[in-house]
């Protein structure tokens, strides 16, 4: 109510502002109900500092705990001169919109975390970028704990970080059976409380540096995965971590934890990749005496480093070796599948015959009945030998043909020859007609294999076939090029050919005859070459 109190002022204690009316000097003239009930000291004839409250101001201001918002009225009536104080408790209000700031806040930094952890596909990068993100909007210091791997449990650990500096990130290794006991609650998915003297054991890690474990609060979680958890989170701060705290904390443990989970998949396919890769590569020809071998290889897909082409030689126990190149039908893994099944029944059929021409019979049948039991119609074609050192120096080969592109023959004299041989594609059908012939090499003649991405490669000035013409040409003046030299430059001549343009899987392999007492072996490994060509 007003003091004194006439019936119509009786309205303004139904109003949600209280008022009060005070005169120049700030003695209170009259009030109502709901500014005593903001301000219980209010006295009519006091001043408001009387009253026990500090001058009014216009604006928000804080009275007896309260946040308010007043607005300031000067009154003349009758000559004399009031000012009208209307004032209105929005604590509430602020709250609300303080929460809500804050919400606003914690959702900003989970939307930017998911952006930058969502990159990383290697879980050290992964790990770093979490603690980095983490400090220092969820702690002073932030450790991520890698899920044990082999006996050992990386962590990443970040220090500091404000609007002027970076966080100090550092890592380390620890023994699986030397983690905290907390790290392991979290890595089995159970969230630790600060009454698991977490501080302690963070100290006792090391992690904390130089911070007293008493002024700090630490509080876990897991880092969740879609089998299993990739990690523990902890985080150190001097405040304590209320439950929205918490919520983010979590939220953004998820999302780490999502980010590490994917950089795990990642490491593991491509840990499986890199193991089939290795399997399924071109291996290094054994050394023969009287044989000097060389290859060149380029896959079409060169991320994969495997593809349809494929070569390799292998000794036998009677003297000389059995060598080999071959395409498979289609490109790519499943090509490069093929090539390895073709390989491992090569391996296993040399071994009960080496007469090129039945093997090739041998491994059309063993062919016929996996892709039969596979349900797909993949074939292959191929030119198999035997080279037979000869007394005196020289080579006696042996060629069979499954289909494949003819050799060429470089002569002592710089002639190129090419091979009469042909045959039938090699898993198409039973009893395929084998063609096979006898060449002979002269000391530091060769013999070159080679596939279809070598004469259909695609260039020059229209786009035309590189051709056998063209190979033909490539190799005069080359006869005096050891096998590898002679493969690199095959394939040096295709790239520049090629001028960038994608292309076959592309296989050369040379057989060269040396002299007894000559390195019997010198196989080259080409670089990456065609792409920057």
């Amino acid at each position: 109510m007003l003091a004194p109190l006439s019936a119509p002022d009786a309205l303004l204690d139904n109003f949600r502002e209280g008022v009060v009316v005070t005169d120049p000097a700030g003695v209170v003239r009259e009030f109502s109900e709901p500014a005593l009930r903001l301000m219980p000291g209010l006295t009519p004839g006091r001043t408001l500092a009387g009253c026990g409250i500090a001058a009014l101001t216009v604006g928000e201001q804080t009275i007896g705990g309260r946040r308010v918002r007043c607005r300031r009225v000067d009154l003349t009536v009758s000559g004399a001169t009031s000012i009208a104080w209307y004032v209105e408790d929005v604590t509430d209000a602020v709250a609300r919109s303080d929460a809500l700031l804050a919400e606003r806040g914690r959702a900003r930094f989970l939307a930017m975390a998911s952006q930058k952890l969502g990159n990383p596909l290697h879980e050290d990068r992964a790990a770093r970028a979490a603690v980095r993100l983490a400090v220092p909007t969820l702690g002073e210091v932030a450790v991520v704990v890698l899920a044990p791997r082999r006996g050992r449990a990386r962590w990443w650990r970040a220090v500091g970080g404000d609007a002027d500096a970076a966080a100090v990130v550092d890592g380390g290794v620890l023994p699986a059976d030397e983690l905290p006991p907390a790290v392991e609650q979290a890595l089995r998915g159970e969230e630790p409380s600060e009454a698991d003297w977490l501080a302690d054991q963070f100290a006792g890690a090391g992690w904390l540096g130089t911070r007293d474990p008493d002024r700090v609060t630490v509080r876990g979680v897991t880092l969740p995965g879609s089998a299993s958890a990739t990690g523990a989170l902890l985080v150190a701060r001097g405040a304590d971590l209320d439950e929205h705290d918490m919520q983010m904390l979590r939220g953004f443990a998820a999302r780490a934890g999502a980010a590490l989970d994917a950089a795990v998949l990642y490491r593991d396919q491509a840990e499986v990749a890199e193991t089939l890769q290795n399997s399924l590569a071109p291996t290094e020809p054994p050394s023969v005496g009287g044989v000097q071998w060389g290859a060149a290889y380029r896959p079409a897909q060169s991320s994969l480093r495997i593809g349809g082409d494929f070569y390799g030689a292998h000794e036998l126990p009677e003297g000389g070796a059995l060598f080999y190149l071959g395409d498979v039908s289609g490109k790519g893994v499943d090509a490069a599948v093929f090539t390895g099944q073709i390989r491992q029944g090569l391996q296993a059929l040399r071994r009960i015959e080496s007469d090129p021409a039945r093997l090739l019979t041998l491994l059309n049948d063993s062919v016929l009945e996996t892709t039969r039991a596979h349900g797909h119609g993949r074939f292959a074609t191929m030119v198999l030998g035997r080279a037979n050192p000869v007394h005196g120096g020289g080579l006696s080969l042996t060629l069979a043909s499954g289909g494949h592109l003819p050799p060429v023959v470089l002569r002592a004299d710089g002639a190129v020859e090419t091979v009469d041989l042909r045959g039938m594609l090699v898993g198409v059908v039973p009893d395929p007609r084998i063609a096979a012939v006898n060449v002979q090499l002269a000391a530091g003649e060769t013999c070159l294999l080679f596939s279809d991405g070598v004469t259909e490669a695609r260039g020059g000035v229209r786009g035309e076939q590189f051709g056998t013409a063209r190979l033909v040409d490539a190799l005069a003046g080359c006869q005096r090029m050891p096998a590898p030299a002679l493969a690199e430059r095959v394939e040096q001549v295709i790239g520049d050919w090629l001028g960038g343009r994608n292309h076959d899987d592309i296989a050369v392999f040379a057989v060269r005859a040396v002299s007894p007492g000559s390195p019997a072996r010198h196989l080259h490994a080409v670089p990456d070459r065609l792409e920057a060509s």
